[in-house]
């Protein structure tokens, strides 16, 4: 949580359309924010100034979904983010500042037409507006989502129907009876990029998968050509990644100088701020796989 004595020129006052608890403690709200809803890309996210509260700001709230001809902007909300309850008394018609937005995103290939979305329940936020631009980009999505039980898995009610959603639970009470990451390997050749948020554990696996993919296709994955280098940090390289992963970060500041939100990356420390919270597998540290 950080002080602002002003908004900046990114700021957007948005209206809230709609607010719906659709898990304990998680509220979907739906914003019209339409300069936002034409630049952003999935996996960037967005400061909300608290109304009625000067100067105060919810910190690194992902974009959860987006439409850019409706002009609306979707935010997951859990009730453990700081300042959450200083938006709990907006109504619909009523306005918050809206900052964003944020950080960089997720780069889709524009040749890629079969996408794989992987996430725990608490961090779909982070990967769900790649559902929106994947079916507004006339693609095939599939979304793996683990929870630990039902109680705590995303509403399928709340996805278009176009998009396959495939569950698993740690207790087995819907879907595959265990790790989400144990679902992944029947989609990973059909894929043609994979999204991903969640658990450090969950992140090392895919890595690990990612890196062996890649090794097996070698000049034949997707974008790579021969002779030609292209650094893991550029904007291609991201966008020709297989994995792509949404890092968790309270980022205070969002601007890369509180040194808040800082990663050890494949390169040395990163800002997920700001050269993330989106990074392709190529900038990041594997680490162990628990």
């Amino acid at each position: 949580m950080r002080a602002r004595a002003t908004t900046t020129s990114s700021a957007e006052e948005a209206r809230l359309l709609e607010t719906s608890e659709v898990l304990p403690g998680r509220q979907l709200t739906t914003w019209s924010a339409p300069r936002i809803a034409r630049a952003v890309q999935a996996g960037q996210f967005v400061h909300v100034l608290a109304p009625r509260v000067a100067g105060l700001l919810l910190p690194a709230v992902p974009v959860a979904g987006f439409d850019r001809v409706a002009g609306t902007v979707g935010l997951l909300l859990s009730s453990a983010m700081p300042l959450t309850t200083q938006l709990a008394h907006l109504r619909p018609g009523e306005s918050a500042e809206l900052e964003g937005p944020l950080g960089r995103g997720f780069a889709i290939d524009a040749r890629s037409r079969f996408l794989l979305l992987v996430a725990y329940s608490e961090s779909f936020g982070r990967t769900r507006a790649v559902v929106d631009e994947a079916v507004a980009g006339g693609r095939q999505v599939t979304v793996l989502l683990g929870a630990r039980s039902v109680a705590e898995v995303y509403p399928s009610s709340l996805l278009p129907e176009q998009a396959e959603y495939v569950v698993a639970t740690a207790d087995g009470s819907l879907g595959h009876r265990g790790s989400v990451a144990e679902l992944v390997p029947e989609y990973e050749a059909w894929a043609d990029q994979c999204f991903a948020a969640g658990s450090p554990a969950l992140v090392a696996r895919l890595l690990t998968l990612a890196r062996g993919r890649d090794g097996r296709m070698g000049v034949a994955r997707l974008g790579r050509r021969r002779g030609r280098r292209i650094e893991p940090g550029a904007v291609e390289a991201r966008r020709r990644a297989w994995l792509q992963v949404a890092l968790a970060h309270d980022a205070g500041c969002a601007l890369g100088i509180c040194a808040g939100c800082t990663v050890e990356g494949a390169a040395g420390t990163v800002r997920a701020c700001r050269e993330g919270p989106a990074f392709g597998a190529a900038e990041l540290r594997p680490g162990p796989a628990r």
